[in-house]
């Protein structure tokens, strides 16, 4: 199974993916995902991006 969000895969990002996430604006937390906010495409950290697959408002 591929593991794309985990160590390897995320060296070449700046601070290996850390940075606010927009949605729920934790820091230092990997905002990794590709998702849809607002009308622009975002990356949004790993809960977010649940709660928004699962219908909760974030």
């Amino acid at each position: 199974m591929s593991k794309a969000h985990r160590g390897k895969g995320i060296r070449g990002e700046t601070a290996h993916g850390r940075r606010t996430c927009p949605v729920c604006k934790k820091t230092g937390v990997k905002v990794l995902y590709d998702q849809e906010v607002a009308g622009e495409k975002v990356k949004i950290c790993k809960v977010c991006k649940a709660a928004i697959k699962n219908g909760k408002a974030v």
